[in-house]
């Protein structure tokens, strides 16, 4: 329930999540019990020390990686037990991503990448919704365009269109601006932004950037696999002095 006593609208939940790696004493806990959601219309950044759980904790949520204990909720639906063709298609057709290197395909265009989740489901984008899109993200002058004639920057609103054009539940973008000058790390935080506030998209976004963070609805705080803070309309210098307590 929210604070004002209505139902919750959970674009995907993580539910009493354990992942360990390896087994006996080279076992690793890399998640340790995490229980959290993620509404639709909010954007999340996951921040914590390097091992903390985070990226494991968003790769478990995407459904790109199994739990060993506890439940992954996409919408209404529980992925906990599902097998991989059915695994693979929700993926498909209700998740997002957006990653630090980009993951474009060299041969295709931009209005290729940007169609090419719909092309392997075998459908045709709605066409109104694509150029609604491409407009937001700015990108109707490259479309044509091939990635390494695409800046880092217009590369990545290639990717953002890409999770966008499928009107996922929930978008999951690892490290997004990290190989990226300020300026377009800026513009991309702003797309971001807008899917959630134009489009009620849900965004969750792994980050070590505070000033990345800071441009969230909420931020969660993971350290040694558990839940340690969850901030609501963070500040930079909230998020700097969290995470330096963290640290030590």
């Amino acid at each position: 329930m929210s604070a004002d006593g209505s139902a919750v609208a959970w674009a995907a939940q993580v539910l009493g999540a354990t992942k360990i790696y390896g087994s006996g004493e080279a076992a690793v806990r890399a998640l340790d019990g995490v229980t959290v959601g993620f509404e639709r219309g909010r954007f999340t950044a996951i921040m914590g020390p390097s091992g903390s759980g985070k990226s494991t904790l968003v790769q478990c949520a995407a459904c790109l990686d199994r739990l060993t204990a506890g439940q992954v909720i996409i919408g209404d639906v529980d992925a906990t037990g599902l097998d991989e063709k059915r695994l693979t298609r929700l993926r498909r057709d209700r998740i997002g991503f957006i990653f630090q290197q980009f993951n474009l395909l060299p041969t295709l265009t931009a209005r290729e990448n940007i169609a090419f989740p719909s092309d392997l489901a075998g459908r045709r984008p709605d066409q109104a919704w694509f150029d609604h899109v491409v407009d937001a993200v700015g990108l109707r002058d490259r479309l044509d365009h091939r990635p390494s004639e695409l800046s880092g920057g217009q590369q990545q609103r290639v990717a953002v269109a890409r999770a966008l054009v499928e009107r996922p539940d929930v978008i999951v973008a690892d490290e997004p601006t990290g190989n990226l000058d300020s300026v377009s790390s800026n513009e991309i935080l702003d797309f971001l932004s807008r899917a959630t506030t134009e489009f009620g998209q849900s965004v969750v976004m792994v980050t070590h950037d505070p000033v990345a963070a800071a441009r969230a609805d909420r931020v969660v705080f993971l350290a040694d696999g558990r839940i340690v803070d969850d901030v609501v309309a963070p500040t930079r210098e909230q998020l700097l002095a969290r995470m330096g307590t963290l640290a030590r």
